[in-house]
């Protein structure tokens, strides 16, 4: 294949993450720039014009992009989301670069790319189901099913985070995100710490932080009871800050689990970390162009 090296582009609130990756999923080179978020959606795109610009000397065979919101994959489209990025939701993105570099390309959900990626090459490879969450900022979520990734009615599924779990305020990701995590820290101890301070005092075993770590274990393994009695998967699949704690983390999790769930719903179950790191999303939007390329060509 002489075309053969995909941009992948992964837009999030803090920052885009871009790369240049082969047909197999090798990430040829790679980077990072601040969003800038605030700054609306005509920065943003002269943000991905100079990334973009940057690799056009290359054998280009489409432009794959991973991005934060509510995306319409069908539509190329952002519909929904938190409005961080002005003029962000509405834009027809896909339709854009399309007309703009006379490439194919895809848009689709980060945590959808995620779940992607992790199912092509990494912690997902060979499952035929899966769920996918990632516990960042907020949290959500992928569906794997026979091996595909399932959108739902109206292309927006997975919205895990938005889960009502505790009454009509008490969100999911209110509670078990990492944000919510450092916020309960900070109204304990009057102290603001970022995650990795928050979990380095938490393996010195800094007696509040340990037991605030413990309630926001408990509270995500809440939210996973719920998912496994709707879902009944054979594979959950965490990625975000939370996977950097490693196997030990990875146990006190399922540990919580198994007191929160009758044991039918845990004997085919397999909770993993995800291993593809900031990559995850790159390597699912350069899947989903892959695929895209491929259906074209079989039209034909």
């Amino acid at each position: 294949m002489k075309q053969d090296k995909i941009i992948a582009v992964d837009i999030g609130g803090t920052n885009i993450k871009y790369a240049l990756v082969s047909f197999r999923g090798e990430i040829l080179s790679s980077g990072d720039i601040p969003t800038e978020a605030s700054k609306g959606i005509e920065i943003l795109l002269s943000k991905l014009d100079n990334i973009i610009q940057t690799f056009l000397s290359e054998e280009i065979l489409g432009i794959a992009i991973s991005a934060t919101g509510q995306i319409d994959y069908y539509q190329g489209k952002v519909v929904g989301g938190n409005p961080i990025i002005p003029g962000w939701i509405g834009c027809e993105l896909v339709k854009i670069l399309e007309e703009k570099y006379h490439l194919p390309c895809v848009l689709e959900n980060d945590v959808n790319c995620a779940a992607l990626g992790e199912a092509w090459l990494g912690a997902g490879k060979g499952q035929k189901d899966f769920l996918c969450l990632t516990i960042g900022t907020g949290i959500g979520g992928g569906i794997i099913l026979n091996h595909n990734l399932y959108r739902g009615a109206s292309a927006v599924a997975g919205e895990f985070g938005k889960l009502h779990l505790r009454g009509k305020e008490e969100v999911y990701e209110k509670y078990a995100s990492m944000s919510a995590l450092v916020q309960k820290v900070e109204e304990k101890t009057g102290k603001h710490r970022n995650g990795k301070e928050i979990f380095d005092l938490y393996w010195q075993e800094e007696k509040t932080v340990v037991s605030l770590v413990n309630e926001w274990i408990h509270d995500i393994a809440e939210g996973l009871k719920v998912l496994l009695y709707l879902w009944n998967p054979s594979c959950i699949i965490l990625g975000g800050a939370v996977t950097h704690q490693g196997e030990t983390f990875q146990k006190k999790i399922e540990e919580e689990l198994q007191k929160q769930i009758t044991p039918n719903y845990l004997e085919c179950l397999e909770l993993k970390f995800a291993n593809l790191g900031n990559h995850a999303g790159l390597l699912g939007a350069t899947f989903l162009l892959l695929d895209k390329i491929k259906q074209e060509e079989v039209k034909q």
